[in-house]
């Protein structure tokens, strides 16, 4: 089931046991428009979050090119997204670093 989930982009289940009995739950997807505009996400962000739904990952040279901006620029925005906790980094930088949820 977790793979499934993943392979979807969809959050994770929570599982909680005791010795009678069991519950699972199936989280909501908080990568909205709503949440992440709460989160104080700009629109260049929030249409990253969601072409990584989509795609599974994101690089900055696509980052740059949804967004039509510069690689500075884009570094600053997924910067932020790295440190408000959305997106993950995936290698160190240059080439083949991207970002994922």
């Amino acid at each position: 089931m977790r793979s499934t989930l993943k392979e979807q982009n969809l959050p994770e289940m929570k599982i909680e046991a005791n010795h009678f009995d069991f519950n699972l739950w199936f989280l909501k997807d908080v990568y909205n428009e709503e949440s992440l505009t709460k989160l104080g996400l700009n629109e260049r962000q929030i249409k990253a979050v969601m072409y990584v739904k989509e795609k599974g990952k994101i690089t900055n040279k696509e980052y740059q090119e949804i967004n039509n901006v510069k690689k500075r620029q884009a570094s600053i925005e997924l910067a932020d997204l790295l440190n408000k906790q959305i997106f993950e980094r995936i290698g160190k930088t240059g080439k083949g670093t991207f970002y994922n949820l």
